[in-house]
């Protein structure tokens, strides 16, 4: 698997068809990188055993691993066959699905993930297993849902000054550029807790500040592609309630996988995963290889 390599969970089912899709897509922007489906099978020893895509049974046989190879190589040939030229390939492993996809995630240039798969609880929009492999990945993740708008709009970003979102911002800038579309940089400032405001609390001057410390990252970005569109919004407010705000109407979130508000022992912030819930188009949480 190289590096620029394009990792897709992939089960055979309806948001793992729509993550492959989204996936190609951004290959062919990328100028053809290689895309490799990686379907997990995971073995149980109580209950019986999990086969996406495939009639269950007590334990999975020769039988059941040829009806899953078999998925995947007819999913990676339809790719092929659809967008000619594009190099696809398609692999099963053994495993828990969270813990493969996160070591697979290793040698991958960007990893892309349906919401929710075979397995997944109805009340759950985002599944347990999403928002494990987003937490724990070592390449930048994509999380993709049934009914998100894909196909156009701008590319959103979120960012609060932390080098998390500095990295997210560099992401989203070149997303912006690759597809030809404005960018929407969201800052959302939070008010002061409870009803107590300092003596001194100006919130147009907050709101100037950090208007000015956008733009001072932003500073290189825009040299590097004058072409960007860049639309500035910095307001008081939640953050993730802004982001999921600005996610209607886009084709594309990014945010950093955590934040200035983060704890230490959280790898995943609450604002990514409240967009990885509520977002109404993909969300991709960026973070360095």
């Amino acid at each position: 698997m190289s590096g620029d390599e394009i990792l897709v969970g992939y089960d055979g089912s309806t948001d793992a068809t729509l993550a492959l899709e989204w996936a190609l897509d951004e290959a062919q922007r990328g100028g053809g990188r290689p895309v490799r489906l990686a379907y997990v099978f995971e073995w149980l020893t109580v209950a019986g055993w999990i086969g996406p895509g495939v009639a269950p049974g007590i334990w999975p046989d020769e039988t059941a691993r040829r009806q899953v190879e078999e998925l995947v190589r007819k999913a990676a040939a339809d790719a092929v066959a659809q967008r000619p030229g594009m190099t696809v390939h398609g692999e099963v492993y053994d495993g828990p699905p969270a813990l493969v996809l996160q070591e697979r995630s290793a040698d991958a240039g960007l990893l892309v993930l349906g919401s929710r798969g075979h397995g997944g609880f109805a009340g759950l929009l985002a599944g347990s297993t999403a928002v494990a492999v987003t937490a724990h990945a070592h390449c930048p993740v994509v999380v993709v849902r049934a009914g998100q708008a894909t196909g156009a709009g701008p590319v959103v970003v979120g960012v609060d000054g932390s080098e998390s979102s500095r990295v997210a911002l560099g992401f989203a800038v070149e997303s912006a550029a690759q597809r030809r579309v404005p960018l929407r940089v969201v800052r959302a400032v939070a008010p002061p807790a409870g009803r107590w405001r300092p003596a001194d609390h100006d919130e147009e001057a907050t709101v100037a500040g950090e208007r000015a410390a956008v733009e001072e990252s932003l500073a290189p970005w825009r040299k590097t592609f004058p072409d960007v569109d860049v639309d500035i919004e910095v307001a008081p407010g939640n953050p993730a309630a802004a982001l999921v705000e600005a996610s209607r109407g886009a084709q594309l979130v990014v945010v950093g996988s955590r934040g200035l508000g983060g704890l230490r022992g959280m790898l995943l912030g609450s604002v990514s995963q409240q967009l990885l819930q509520h977002s109404s188009c993909p969300v991709m949480v960026a973070r360095e290889r």
